[in-house]
Formats: structure tokens, sequence, C-alpha cells
């Protein structure tokens, strides 16, 4: 990963951010915990869920974390690719949904411009 925008998590920075606020890190832990644990989903599945958030949301860290994760427990790369494809429909789906804004700023342009 490159260190020009996104920096690398040393142990120096987990350090400082566990000092700053233990108890919310620990909360946050507990329940990331229990979120990706066995369930009606596999954890796999909501491994593969994650890898596909991580990449609508664009964070870098978490694309790392989760498509590793997702392979620790037994995600092929196949799958991880294809969540990620899932991903990609995503946010174009929601770019040409969005368009409704568009397209109702230009019938009431045209209303005005009469």
């Amino acid at each position: 990963m490159s260190t020009d925008m996104y920096p690398q998590s040393t142990k120096e920075i987990a350090e400082r951010r566990r000092a700053l606020a233990p108890h919310s890190l620990n909360a946050f832990h507990e329940f990331s915990l229990q979120v990706f644990a066995e369930g009606t989903l596999s954890t796999k599945v909501k491994q593969l869920i994650a890898v596909a958030v991580a990449h609508t949301t664009k964070c870098p860290y978490c694309i790392r974390g989760h498509a590793t994760a997702a392979l620790e427990v037994g995600a092929s790369c196949e799958e991880v690719m294809e969540a990620i494809w899932v991903a990609a429909e995503m946010r174009a789906g929601a770019a040409y949904a969005h368009s409704t804004v568009a397209v109702d700023a230009m019938q009431e342009f045209g209303k005005t411009q009469r």
C-alpha cells in the first residue's frame, strides 16, 4: 500500500489510538467480534459482504483487511472478486439512480426558461 496518501498502520499509531480512547476502542473491537461471528450468515459470507462494502466506501485499510479475512475463513479469490463486482454494480447503479436528480433539475430549468 502506498505511503503517499495512506500511511501504514504502525504499532505506535495503534498504541496512540488506544491511549486516546481506550473504552471506545474496546467497545468497537467487541462489536466487531460480534458482527463477524457465525450466525444466520456464515463468517465467510459476512466477510464477503464487508469486502463489497469496503469497496463502496473506498477504505483501503478495510479493503485489505476484509479481503484477507475473507480468504482466511475460506473464501476463494474468485468469491472475493465477485463480491467486488457486486460493489462495482452498486456504485454504478447509485450513479444511475441519482441521475433522477439531474433530470428533475433539467426539467425544472426548462420550465423556467420558457
